[in-house]
């Protein structure tokens, strides 16, 4: 396998990841964390922008998962490099909106 498709399929799962809790935000109707807000990613922004903006980040994985090579489920090395950067982005995320939402508190 081409390290270039491996390496888009990494920042597929980036982009997967970082869709999700905008876009979940943004049908839950509820403002969230975005780069639109003031101050840049740290500000709220509407439900509106935070729905449309994970919209955006899943047809940038989808490009970078279905687009490039030939990205497939029963293989292991697309999957690990998904998984890598989808889990990446995710402990990222944790750590900067937990700080606004209390996520970083032990309990």
């Amino acid at each position: 396998m081409n390290w270039l498709h491996e390496l888009a399929y990494f920042f597929g799962g980036v982009f997967f990841a970082n869709a999700l809790p905008h876009f979940i935000s943004g049908t839950m109707g509820k403002p969230f964390q975005s780069p639109f807000a003031h101050p840049r990613g740290e500000g709220l922004s509407s439900s509106t922008v935070n729905a449309l903006w994970g919209f955006a980040n899943f047809v940038a994985a989808y490009l970078l998962l279905v687009q490039v090579g030939e990205f497939d489920l029963h293989r292991a090395a697309p999957m690990i490099a998904f998984g890598l950067g989808a889990l990446l982005l995710a402990m990222m995320m944790a750590r900067h909106f937990g700080r606004f939402n209390g996520g970083n508190l032990p309990s």
